[in-house]
């Protein structure tokens, strides 16, 4: 078994009022992804994804299209040296 990955993300775009964090942490699951979703003050939505190396890269193609009601125009992505560890993946405030 491989080692996990952890990327943070800020989305920008139409990504807010667009269902975009419960797709996402829908999308977590089918990933078998932990970590956190959350709308940012600045209409952009901020993300950490961790998971196994090829569920992550899916999860990133995954974010970088967004469900079908948003509009993704770009995604800061960073990865993180340190992963967390998460058990599940939340949808905060």
């Amino acid at each position: 078994m491989s080692d996990k990955v952890q990327y943070h993300a800020i989305v920008h775009g139409r990504v807010q009022g667009v269902f975009f964090r419960a797709e996402t942490a829908k999308a977590a699951g089918k990933f078998n992804i932990t970590g956190w979703v959350r709308n940012l003050t600045d209409g952009s939505v901020e993300a950490v994804i961790e998971g196994e190396e090829e569920n992550v890269q899916q999860m990133i193609q995954w974010i970088e299209t967004g469900p079908p009601l948003a509009s993704v125009a770009d995604v800061q992505w960073e990865k993180n040296l340190s992963p967390s560890g998460f058990t599940d993946f939340k949808i905060t405030r």
